[in-house]
Parts: C-alpha cells; structure tokens; sequence
C-alpha cells in the first residue's frame, strides 16, 4: 500500500494522475493533492448545462472532466483532496459493499481524521461529508467513485480555505437540487473547515498546507504508511495521459457532442437527463448524463435502447433484460422508461 503526497497544481495533470494510478495500480494507494483553480465536472454531466462557462473563461478557472460520476465541484489552492484506489483484495478492499460504491467505507478514514481535529463530521445523503452547526448543515466536502476492471477508486474535496465566491459564481447548480435540500444558495449549504475548528485546534494556527500535513500524518498512521512522492516514471507517464485527454475540449467539454430534445429528473440518486432522437417511431439515438454514478460507464444503456419502438410497452421489455443500477446506479427499469416516455413532443 502506498501513499503519495503530489505537489503537482495542475488539474489536467491531477486528474491525469488518479486515471494512471488507478490503470496500473497492482497495490492500494492514497494520493494527496491540490488544485489551482478549477471546476472538476463529472463524467456524465453536461458541462454547458453545469457550468458558468463564461465566468471560468473570464476568471482563468480551467474545467476539467473526471472519471467518476457526481456532481461539478470547484477546486483551488485551499481545498484539499484525496484518493483512495482500492486493488482487489488489497487492505482498502476490506469490508467494502457487495456492487463496488460504497461512500460509508472509503469516507471513514477521512471522517475520523476531522473528528480528531474536534469538527464533528459525518456522511449525509449519497456522498457529501457535512459538519452539524447551529445554522444548519453544512457541506465541507463532496465524494465520487468509480470502478474499473475491478479496481475501486474513490476521491474527495475537502474545503478548507475555499474561496466560496468564486465557487458561487462557476457553478450553474440544478435548482431542484437546492430546492429539495431546503437551501437557498450553493454558498449558503457549504462552509470551509478552517471556519468550524475549534480556537485551540492544531492546524488553525496554520494554512492548508498544515492540514494537508496532518492528514499525511493521520492517515500514515491509520495504515502504518510512509508518504512518498511520485516517480520520475510515473510522471513520464502521466504527462502523455494528460496530453491526450485531460487538456483537450473534446473530453472536457465535448464528451457528448450534439443531441435531441432533453428531458430532465430527479431522483433520490441523482438528476439522470436523457436526450432522446425519434424517427419513424423507432428511437434512434438516446444519451444520459447528470450527476449520477455508476459502476460501468452509461453510453452502453443508450445504445441498447436503440432500434426499439417509441412506446412505453415496448421500451419497458427492452428495459427488463438490462440491470438500468449497473450504468446509473440506484435506478430502475421503470426510472429509466418514465423518463423517455416524458416528453411533450418527439420528432
């Protein structure tokens, strides 16, 4: 088991760096890291539809796409972040959810080691970790997952020194997401950690790069680790990554190219929009995304979805051979063909 603390700011070298760990990972490994400026959007979301793209552009906020499924969360140099790559039968592995998306087993660690700082954190919802205050709830960190020929990885914000404007301003957040949480505004539902520590707390003296160091400290001696950096190699490596991939506007921004009419749900999982292109009766072409997860990735559900007659019956029997939870996890057929058969109108 390895623990990496990674000194590189770039996002498209960062996220590079979770995807090559995560495809080469013969052992568990916890990498440490921070992010200049940035809107890290999920894999399945509509970047247009998510994000403010003329604030990002105006303000130098770079967007970039990651592996996992979630909502678009915004990164700079006081917002901490953590991966967990558990390999199959690895010491991570332990304990974790029959299905490979488990938020309780991967968060706990991180829970315990801000528990420890006495901020009184916990897991609330699907995948947010939130601290209780006289004011309400409030969000300190967001959590995604993904599994890939096997392997589990999960990752994490933590926002400690956060700056919450310019999070407000990149954001285009669902507003039925807010609306069914009771809040008014994003800024409102999240706060930073430094600003719930307690006055005689240990890295409240300090700056991020303090709880960046406890952190290494806390988990090194949660899994008896000694922290490292990346190799030369490895960097070689994730640089060609990060060049073919992670700096172009076709996987950032452009994963789903043009598509039909849209129709929009939410459900306790996550917003699943579906585009949907009908000819002659007979759908040929359906695409999902939103902010859901999923063990594999979506574009296979709509392609077998295509060919089928535009009916509720008939979706419905071509929706019963497929596990929808696999590709949208938490979903069912039925989710699914409510959804398509929702439209006012298909041409």
């Amino acid at each position: 088991m390895k623990l990496y603390l990674n000194n590189h700011t770039d996002p498209c070298f960062n996220l590079a760096a979770e995807e090559y760990l995560l495809t080469h990972a013969d052992d568990d490994i916890i990498m440490l890291w921070r992010n200049e400026a940035s809107v890290i959007i999920g894999k399945n979301q509509n970047a247009y539809a998510e994000i403010n793209l003329d604030f990002t552009s105006a303000s130098g906020i770079k967007v970039v796409r990651r592996l996992t499924g979630g909502g678009a969360v915004f990164h700079d140099l006081g917002n901490v972040n953590f991966t967990f790559i558990s390999a199959e039968g690895g010491k991570l592995s332990e304990g974790i959810a029959e299905g490979g998306l488990d938020f309780a087993h991967f968060t706990r660690p991180i829970i315990a080691a801000l528990c420890s700082l006495g901020v009184n954190a916990e897991l609330s919802g699907r995948n947010d970790i939130i601290v209780r205050t006289p004011e309400g709830e409030r969000k300190v960190s967001g959590n995604a997952q993904c599994v890939v020929d096997g392997v589990t990885m999960h990752h994490g914000t933590l926002l400690f020194a956060a700056s919450l404007t310019r999070l407000q301003g990149a954001l285009n957040v669902d507003s039925s997401k807010l609306k069914s949480k009771g809040i008014a505004s994003v800024r409102s539902r999240v706060a930073n950690i430094y600003d719930l520590l307690p006055e005689a707390s240990c890295v409240r003296v300090g700056d991020v790069t303090a709880f960046m160091a406890y952190l290494s400290k806390y988990l090194s001696h949660e899994f008896a680790l000694t922290p490292e950096c990346l190799t030369p190699d490895m960097e070689r490596g994730i640089e060609t990554l990060m060049r073919g991939k992670y700096t172009r506007d076709e996987w950032n921004l452009q994963r789903f190219g043009n598509f039909g009419k849209p129709c929009r749900r939410r459900f306790d999982y996550g917003t699943i929009e579906a585009s949907l292109t009908v000819a002659d009766g007979y759908i040929v072409d359906v695409r999902f995304f939103g902010d859901f997860f999923g063990v594999r990735d979506v574009s296979p559900l709509g392609e077998m979805l295509r060919g089928v007659r535009y009916s509720r019956g008939e979706i419905m029997r071509r929706l019963a051979e497929i596990d929808t939870g696999e590709y949208i996890f938490g979903s069912t057929a039925e989710d699914i063909c409510d959804i398509l058969c929702d439209f006012d109108t298909v041409s």
